[in-house]
């Protein structure tokens, strides 16, 4: 195993990009997260996967600030960034996606992701149509991304899978150098999922951490250097992908074996 889970243990001793400490959420009686420790690797493609209702994304919504923990901490680096609100984080180079996919859609393709880098008002944001180099990035990233013949259509009339695209575009406007993914490929034809996967790749190869949620398992396998196995609120295992697919506690509680 590459990395430390037992709830009331100490920071992994593997150097971590962002990592926790004894992090814990409830809701009313309900334990989402309870004394997470773990810690993700710089420079790779993590995962983090787990049964529904495990905890994942209320993990995710503590580390990037959109709900607050009721004890513990987030490290990025050495630094603690618990309690920051989710604009600073975002600022640190960290950028999220969700598991509904969050598109304004009625702005057009181009707008969205003008919009994904004005801290402003919408009306503010609509004016870096008239900023040239903002928009060459955007459509820079489009191109990136593959959807740059979809430019001027609205978010709306795009298909689902197009739209997880174009918020993964928005989240590259601001350049962040780890990347939170909740579910990229949740609702996604096949087609586009190899798509999603051979971005993935690529910005890894260019120096950008990945920390992806996902349920597919086929894609967490084939994707990811390191991943982390939550089930009700704890991790339960960590490591590469051969270690969690034989780990008896794994098959126990997430693939039901």
């Amino acid at each position: 195993m590459t990395a430390t889970v037992e709830p009331t243990s100490p920071a992994p001793a593997t150097p971590s990009v962002l990592s926790t400490r004894g992090l814990t959420k409830s809701f009313g009686g309900v334990h989402a997260v309870r004394d997470v420790s773990v810690g993700f690797l710089e420079g790779k493609v993590n995962g983090l996967i787990g049964p529904n209702g495990s905890g994942k994304t209320t993990f995710f919504n503590m580390v990037t600030g959109m709900i607050k923990p009721d004890s513990g901490e987030v490290m990025q680096g050495e630094r603690s960034i618990t309690r920051w609100a989710p604009h600073r984080i975002a600022r640190l180079g960290i950028g999220r996606s969700f598991q509904l996919c969050r598109v304004f859609p009625r702005l057009t393709v181009l707008e969205n992701l003008l919009v994904a880098v004005r801290p402003t008002s919408l009306a503010s944001a609509l004016l870096g149509a008239h900023h040239a180099p903002t928009v060459a990035r955007a459509r820079e990233i489009l191109a990136r991304v593959g959807i740059e013949h979809l430019e001027h259509a609205e978010a709306r009339d795009i298909s689902y899978g197009q739209q997880k695209l174009l918020e993964l575009g928005g989240v590259l406007m601001a350049d962040p150098r780890i990347i939170m993914l909740d579910e990229p490929a949740g609702g996604v034809n096949p087609a586009l999922i190899e798509r999603i996967a051979t971005l993935i790749r690529e910005l890894n190869a260019e120096g950008r951490t990945f920390i992806v949620v996902e349920h597919n398992m086929d894609l967490v396998m084939n994707l990811c250097d390191h991943i982390v196995v939550f089930d009700r609120g704890r991790p339960i295992a960590a490591g590469v992908p051969a270690e969690i697919q034989s780990d008896p506690a794994v098959l126990e509680a997430y693939l039901g074996v």
